[in-house]
């Protein structure tokens, strides 16, 4: 592994901060984040150093647990999109014909309609709980994935290494796995990080409109949304989640072009017999 550049040590630095914050927040909140400490939109005092929300409640308490959530829920519909994504991008790519053909019609017809409105439509006849959010968001960024994933895979699937697997008889899971995957990883690290501010913002804009994580669980959107009125009255609260967001992203997006930068050139066209 590479030296880390020390302009690097701030999207570092940023990410632990979330993580901590996330992995933490029993301990590094004040206050229950349901609990009503004071007046809607109070000022910065000593009992709520953000001030507090549109219930009374601490601001700061509830951006503490709605990081947790945020993080928690992003990552693993991340983590599902991506395991969905590329297991059927590479089958598509690999394959090819009539599976390929299969797969990428129907990929096709999903990402043809907009992203929201299908997310809306489905969240609304379901229970929406964090497991049903989780797969809703996992399921639906799967499709950019397959996208970028089957074009690595017919990429990569054209080399001879490939053919010499073949001959040698291997599996089409060992070929995915074992030569696929290695070769393509850091074009799809880039793409995962990506894809995790895309949901993040995804689940947010649900939160904000009602369908994402639901009262009195607290999350970036659910954030904005409560407090959205107060910005008529000279309370920024409702923009505070918005810059968590802008610099998480910030922060990961230094990370992944780090990764990408100084692992392609190791990874890429490396046969793993």
């Amino acid at each position: 592994m590479p030296a880390i550049k020390l302009s690097l040590l701030p999207g570092i630095a940023g990410l632990f901060l979330f993580v901590g914050v996330a992995l933490f927040a029993p301990w590094l909140s004040p206050h229950a984040p349901d609990q009503v400490v004071g007046m809607a939109w109070d000022t910065p005092s000593a009992l709520a150093r953000l001030g507090t929300d549109n219930l009374g409640r601490d601001l700061l308490s509830r951006l503490i647990w709605g990081t947790r959530t945020s993080l928690a829920v992003t990552g693993l519909a991340a983590l599902v999109a991506f395991v969905i994504g590329t297991t059927l991008g590479f089958i598509a790519g690999v394959c090819g014909g009539w599976i390929d053909q299969l797969i990428s019609r129907i990929n096709d017809i999903i990402m043809a309609i907009p992203t929201l409105i299908l997310a809306l439509i489905i969240l609304a006849m379901l229970p929406k709980t964090l497991g049903v959010i989780i797969m809703v968001l996992g399921l639906l960024e799967a499709t950019r994935i397959l996208r970028v994933a089957r074009a690595l895979a017919v990429n990569i699937a054209a080399m001879e290494f490939i053919d010499v697997a073949r001959m040698r008889g291997e599996r089409l899971g060992w070929i995915l796995m074992r030569e696929i995957l290695p070769n393509a990883l850091p074009i799809l690290i880039a793409e995962f990080a990506l894809r995790f501010i895309f949901i993040l913002l995804f689940l947010s804009a649900l939160s904000f409109l009602g369908l994402g994580v639901q009262p009195p669980t607290a999350d970036w959107g659910g954030l904005a949304r409560d407090n959205k009125d107060g910005i008529l009255f000279g309370i920024w609260a409702a923009l505070i989640p918005g810059a968590a967001i802008a610099l998480l992203a910030l922060c990961i997006n230094m990370l992944a072009d780090w990764l990408v930068g100084n692992n392609a050139r190791a990874w890429g066209g490396r046969s793993h017999d």
